[in-house]
């Protein structure tokens, strides 16, 4: 399962809240730069694909999904991370229902490598029991009690 992967490789953030949505996605970003997976610049592209293309990471209320093309620059590494915020954080003031406190942050090698994150993670997204259950996680310990449910 995919959140074992996450807890396994330590690719996981818990914060309260953030300012904004870039920094929400430079955080999302942080444990997948602690192994090398992803250098920091690999965040900066996916801040300026969200200036230029608008809020496409947020693929419904409180879910984002944080990415940029396969094998773009900064990356090095094939993971997924999890972030969770307490608070959500607005990625357009006039639309609610662009506000993310669950950040699934992909970072690919290749096309095939991609298609396989993508399958993954579309797998839990259409739990929507975990999905529920995410919203209220808190700590490594919350995410390891949901994997051992399953």
């Amino acid at each position: 399962m995919l959140l074992d992967t996450i807890i396994e490789k330590k690719h996981y953030l818990f914060l309260d809240h953030v300012d904004t949505w870039q920094e929400a996605i430079r955080m999302s970003c942080k444990s997948l730069e602690s192994d090398g997976t992803i250098d920091s610049s690999y965040a900066e592209l996916i801040i300026e694909c969200v200036d230029k293309y608008g809020p496409y990471i947020v693929l419904f209320p409180n879910y984002a999904m944080p990415h940029s093309t396969e094998g773009a620059k900064g990356v090095y590494g094939t993971a997924i991370s999890f972030m969770k915020l307490n608070k959500p954080v607005s990625f357009d003031p006039n639309d609610p229902s662009k506000d993310a406190k669950v950040f699934f942050t992909l970072a690919a090698i290749d096309k095939d490598k991609h298609v396989e994150n993508m399958e993954q993670l579309f797998e839990m997204l259409t739990d929507e029991v975990l999905l529920e259950k995410l919203l209220w996680v808190n700590s490594v310990e919350d995410l390891k009690e949901l994997t051992e449910k399953k």
